[in-house]
């Protein structure tokens, strides 16, 4: 059953994935501020949407929403983001795009 699961879990972020990708293509880029953890939050949030996700939702959130975002990303949606990338994410995220 657990098997199952992650196999549609894995499923549903790919064809999410994919439909982000041929969403981008009307978008014009987006381009985050230049600061420590930009290049770890390009590659992974980029994988499965569009940036400007983050510029949309910044005026809501502070550090505790991005965390819970983040976290959601991670264990929902299964983004395979390390512990590592996930703090300097939630980090670079709250000084630069947080209330």
């Amino acid at each position: 059953m657990r098997a199952r699961m992650k196999s549609l879990l894995l499923g549903a972020t790919i064809l999410a994935c994919s439909a982000a990708s041929h969403a981008l293509a009307d978008e014009q880029e987006i381009v985050l501020k230049d600061a420590p953890g930009r290049d770890i939050v390009e590659a992974n949030c980029s994988a499965c949407h569009s940036l400007d996700f983050i510029q949309m939702n910044s005026p809501f959130q502070d550090e505790r929403g991005w965390q819970a975002y983040v976290n959601k990303m991670v264990t929902i949606m299964g983004a395979p983001i390390e512990e590592e990338d996930q703090k300097a994410i939630i980090a670079y995220l709250a000084a630069n795009y947080g209330r």
